[in-house]
């Protein structure tokens, strides 16, 4: 069976395309595995696919996969590329849209630049939301990372439709994204592991991001890390209600005006190519 899918990236953050609306495939995680092999597959940090939606009040279900097979709930600069994606394919002509996701809806707006607008929904901070392991909400968790750590790290762990632990370093090039970003990943105290976000607070407008993604591990970008550093370092008042995020592969303009506020992201799509693979 001839399974056609589209290759696009949003900063660098890389996505395979799949319309299972007319084309209606049964995806497993060891397929998905398989083709997330840059080597042997297709390779790509998650697949995203279009179905159609089961609630009224949305346009398209989005569903996305990590690399390594399993569900995630939410991915930003993802959702930016599926409205490209199904403008392109002909599924809408809006330039607005309602995608329904495992974890509630999000809206989609086409910028006049040709940039793309996510409404991301409003920050969880309770601890059993999120989830993660603790008392109470507060801005600021001390975890402990080991005997080869001797002080704890400090961060602020938050839900913005995935989990996401965010670390403020002093040089975001020398932070180690590596070594303790698979330590909070699948640390016990976030029972369904976390995005890690690696924040350089440059200035009350501007920061420098890196983040290691559940799933995937360390990617030139993502949408969701950013927005969960710019309502962390709102929160520990570091920063204005709009910021640039500098990623490695990128700009996002990331808005939040705080309290009960939706969370907004901005950025760009690009499409790479389209194919054909045989499954």
């Amino acid at each position: 069976m001839l399974l056609r899918f589209t290759k696009m990236h949003g900063l660098g953050n890389d996505f395979m395309m799949v319309d299972l609306i007319s084309q209606p495939i049964a995806l497993n995680p060891e397929l998905i595995k398989e083709l997330s092999d840059r080597r042997f597959g297709i390779g790509f940090d998650q697949l995203l696919t279009v179905r159609p939606p089961a609630r009224p009040d949305s346009d398209f279900r989005y569903t996305i996969y990590n690399a390594d097979g399993s569900e995630a709930e939410q991915c930003g600069n993802g959702a930016r590329c599926f409205l490209r994606f199904v403008r392109d394919e002909g599924l809408t002509t809006k330039s607005t849209i309602r995608l329904e996701t495992s974890n509630g809806n999000i809206t989609c707006k086409l910028e006049k630049d040709g940039n793309v607008t996510v409404d991301m929904g409003k920050p969880t901070l309770q601890p059993g939301k999120i989830p993660f392991v603790a008392e109470s909400p507060q801005i600021n968790y001390q975890l402990s990372l080991g005997p080869e750590y001797a002080d704890n790290f400090s961060i602020s762990a938050l839900n913005v439709g995935n989990p996401h632990a965010v670390i403020t370093v002093p040089a975001v090039d020398s932070a180690p994204v590596l070594e303790v970003g698979p330590l909070v990943e699948r640390h016990p105290r976030f029972p369904e592991g976390v995005n890690v976000g690696f924040m350089e607070v440059v200035s009350r407008k501007k920061i420098m991001l890196r983040v290691f993604e559940r799933g995937v591990g360390e990617t030139k970008a993502c949408g969701s890390g950013a927005c969960a550093a710019v309502v962390a370092g709102r929160l520990q008042g570091a920063l204005d209600d709009t910021v640039d995020v500098e990623l490695t592969g990128g700009h996002l303009s990331i808005s939040w005006g705080g309290d009960n506020g939706t969370i907004k992201m901005t950025g760009p799509t690009c499409k790479v190519y389209e194919g054909r693979l045989q499954i």
